[in-house]
């Protein structure tokens, strides 16, 4: 593998990484409705805010979150809400996934 190649790669794993926890998940759907702050986060979540700070952290230094501070607040937005696309893909492999379940289950009743 080329080094360049091995770069892209390596920049893909770090925001795949960064989306994968189930509350980082949660956030960026919230983040595709709309902006929100820690403190609305914190709640929707049911953390406390320095975790979801952690959270929005790593989101942030992926590329997939920006911030603005407004007052006390910072409200967070989504950058790229093209990430719902790969959401979206991955409710397919999630519906492709249980339907082969569902078959096999069948299989093994006969």
């Amino acid at each position: 593998m080329k080094k360049t190649e091995k770069t892209i790669y390596e920049a893909r794993a770090k925001i795949i990484k960064a989306i994968a926890h189930p509350s980082r998940l949660l956030i960026i759907e919230e983040l595709q409705r709309q902006e929100r702050c820690v403190n609305e986060l914190t709640e929707m979540i049911g953390a406390d805010t320095s975790t979801v700070s952690k959270h929005l952290s790593v989101l942030k230094n992926a590329g997939l979150v920006a911030d603005e501070k407004r007052g006390n607040a910072i409200f967070y937005t989504l950058r790229c809400p093209c990430i719902m696309g790969f959401m979206g893909c991955v409710e397919e492999v999630l519906a492709a996934n249980a339907e082969d379940q569902k078959n096999i289950m069948k299989a093994c009743k006969k």
